[in-house]
């Protein structure tokens, strides 16, 4: 597809990928929102990181139970 769309243009392949970086590398850097892809798992009820401490006890607890109630 590269090699018709330079050939279409009349330029060798390396001449098209040389526009090619000139065109990408020319046009300003765009800020994106980092939010936006930090804030996809997002439940929107807990915080993992700052309750950790606390789900692992629980799980730790609810092991010992389980344990406990099969002997």
């Amino acid at each position: 597809m590269v090699r018709v769309r330079a050939a279409d243009l009349g330029i060798s392949l390396a001449e098209y990928i040389r526009r090619l970086v000139d065109q990408d590398l020319s046009q300003p850097s765009r800020n994106t929102d980092r939010s936006l892809v930090f804030d996809l798992g997002s439940s929107g009820r807990t915080d993992i990181a700052s309750e950790k401490s606390r789900m692992i006890a629980e799980a730790i607890a609810a092991r010992k139970r389980r344990g406990s109630d099969s002997s």
